[in-house]
């Protein structure tokens, strides 16, 4: 992440400014533009994306967001990819999808780039479990492994190929390895 050498905003400030390209977020009451996602970022969060939606929309029972701006608890995060439940997706006076959403989702999914830090990346996650996420994911593309960070539960590492992604229980049939997730990267 990359931090924008500006003044402290208040949080009511910040959303006021016009978005960037990359996004970006606030945290502690600092300004941090994410770093552009790369290839190896954008196919497995496009993947991950379809994949959730497959087997959640349909249903109803969730929905995964790209790049979703987040704002709860004094922060605006953009997950890379966010999970609603589908009861709790803001609707708006016409009955589409709010522009804004004000809560954490039910599941936070980060894709690490080479340039982030881990630690800020996992700071976010852990922020999102403390507000009411049942779930993280902090996905490291160039080390082929996965963090998984249940609610309430000791983080667990996954890197063997036929481990089994979990999921949380409003997606508990999205089937995922991790030979599959990675396996994306090939052409």
């Amino acid at each position: 992440m990359v931090q924008l050498p500006t003044k402290t905003l208040t949080l009511e400030e910040f959303l006021k400014l016009p978005e960037t390209k990359p996004a970006s977020e606030y945290i502690n009451g600092q300004v941090i533009q994410k770093p552009m996602p790369q290839g190896k970022h954008s196919i497995i969060q496009g993947e991950l994306v379809s994949a959730i939606n497959a087997v959640a929309k349909s249903k109803k029972i969730a929905l995964a967001f790209p790049e979703l701006r987040c704002t709860f608890a004094g922060r605006s995060i953009v997950p890379d990819v966010a999970v609603f439940a589908w009861e709790r997706i803001p609707i708006d006076e016409n009955g589409d999808v709010a522009n804004v959403f004000k809560a954490a989702p039910d599941w936070t999914i980060e894709i690490l780039s080479p340039e982030q830090s881990p630690t800020k990346v996992t700071g976010n996650i852990l922020y999102c479990l403390k507000h009411g996420c049942r779930m993280g994911w902090l996905i490291d593309p160039d080390e082929r492994s996965l963090l998984v960070y249940p609610l309430g539960q000791q983080p667990e590492i996954l890197q063997e190929e036929q481990d089994i992604l979990p999921a949380p229980d409003l997606v508990s049939n999205l089937q995922i390895t991790v030979g599959q997730l990675f396996g994306w990267l090939k052409l």
